[in-house]
């Protein structure tokens, strides 16, 4: 009988989690967003919290959303693992030093549609490289639907992607020159070519426009979809939105 006992403490002990330092600890991503501005990035914004929100019960990870830009420093990020920006990007020069060095030291980020905006005003040129070297160039008007290829359906990103789809209407940029010239960046996602032209105001005509890439000198990604209400509408690009955590959370 004794023995019996103390196997069953033995068991008992084993199965219980571990307490203390030992414990994986969480991991944490945090959400930056803007709630002024163009009507269609705020929508999204909005969606995308309540998205990844049930997300992070599923998935197991911990979420959290700010509009205050000023959280983007050194004290804060220590705690956060993941960085997404929604719909905006910073400006203060304090904001952006505290990023450099975040995704210097390991940090994650994940960027969707406008918050990789940049031109001649933005003036962050670091910015610049760590997207792939690309500027942006221009974009279709109104947004529209559009066929999208996968160039890698064996990456974790892409895994449950098939070999092209129909993605919800979006505004689409394009860059220059294209990421997919830098040396360092895969792309994922490309908009096919029988699109064009595409748009009806504002039309893009041709080029190469990757619509998913990483830059893989970092743990980062760049989804261009973001603009509007429609972009969740998407089983199957919701697969790749959660996959992209999972994936940068490694």
């Amino acid at each position: 009988m004794r023995f019996r006992v103390r196997v069953l403490i033995l068991m008992l002990v084993m199965l219980c989690p571990v307490v203390g330092g030992t414990q994986k600890p969480a991991f944490r991503v945090l959400a930056f967003y803007t709630d002024k501005g163009e009507p269609d990035h705020i929508d999204f914004a909005k969606q995308a919290i309540t998205f990844y929100s049930k997300l992070a019960k599923k998935d197991g990870f911990e979420f959290e959303a700010t509009t205050h830009w000023e959280d983007l420093n050194a004290e804060k990020l220590k705690n956060v693992q993941l960085v997404l920006w929604l719909n905006d990007f910073p400006t203060k020069d304090e904001q952006r030093a505290a990023f450099k060095a975040y995704m210097r030291q390991g940090g994650g980020w994940l960027g969707f549609h406008v918050a990789a905006y940049n031109d001649a005003d933005t003036q962050w040129p670091w910015f610049v490289n760590f997207l792939g070297g690309g500027v942006f160039y221009g974009n279709n008007w109104p947004p529209l639907p559009a066929e999208l290829v996968v160039d890698d359906r064996a990456h974790p990103v892409t895994r449950r992607l098939p070999s092209s789809f129909v993605a919800p209407a979006n505004e689409w940029y394009i860059w220059k020159p294209s990421p997919r010239l830098n040396k360092d960046v895969k792309v994922l996602v490309t908009l096919a070519p029988r699109n064009y032209p595409i748009g009806l105001k504002d039309t893009i005509t041709g080029g190469d426009l990757p619509v998913v890439w990483t830059n893989t000198k970092y743990r980062m990604l760049y989804v261009n979809m973001g603009h509007g209400e429609k972009i969740f509408d998407s089983a199957e690009q919701n697969n790749l939105f959660e996959d992209a955590i999972l994936w940068l959370r490694h």
